[in-house]
């Protein structure tokens, strides 16, 4: 009669019992975190928030400052939602995914806010409050939203926000500086970092 190899002796129940909360503690991980947060696209938003900054503030009016503003609002918005879609495809990461969900919902529902406010200022002329109001509500939505996604975002978000109370307690005319630090140089600034740092 043949001999038989000897058979292998399964692991410890501890050691299979660590490598299943390892894998488990990776694929929690890998599910609750949105990584499509665009760099590229994110610093494309920097650098339209700067030239509206310098636009608006050549703008003869209040109401053409405020067009100006909502013009590159929406741009922005395009090219930060092309660089989502992009990054997604490149990194073959899903959209349609309860992180990304809620990413989108923690984002949009102060963005939806600020517009409402907008309104709400634009018809008593209030123009002065708008600055404050975009930057405290869009860092809310970054910050709310960044929990869902890389610690940078987070940071981002926060610093909007601390932006946004510069401009409550500066004099109104500082108003599109604050602007354009927020929505210029800090949106760039987190776009290149997470381009460089977290693939594009």
């Amino acid at each position: 009669m043949p001999a038989t190899a000897p058979r292998k002796q399964p692991g410890s129940l501890g050691d299979r019992a660590a490598e299943d909360l390892r894998f488990i503690r990776d694929a929690m991980a890998r599910s609750t975190t949105f990584t499509a947060v665009p760099g590229v696209g994110g610093a494309a938003m920097g650098a339209i928030g700067l030239a509206a900054a310098i636009v608006a503030s050549r703008q003869p009016t209040h109401d053409r400052w405020l067009v100006t503003w909502l013009v590159a609002a929406a741009v922005a918005a395009a090219a930060g939602t092309w660089g989502i879609v992009a990054k997604a495809k490149r990194a073959g990461l899903p959209l349609n995914g309860s992180t990304a969900r809620n990413f989108g919902i923690g984002l949009m529902a102060p963005l939806a806010a600020g517009a409402a406010i907008t309104y709400a200022l634009w018809t008593v002329g209030a123009y002065n409050l708008m600055p404050a109001v975009w930057l405290l509500l869009y860092g809310t939505g970054v910050l709310v939203g960044g929990v869902f996604t890389v610690p940078v975002v987070r940071l981002t978000g926060a610093l909007f926000m601390v932006f946004g109370f510069a401009a409550v307690l500066m004099p109104p005319e500082f108003g599109n500086l604050w602007l354009g630090a927020g929505f210029g140089v800090l949106q760039l600034g987190g776009g290149v970092f997470i381009a460089r740092r977290h693939g594009g």
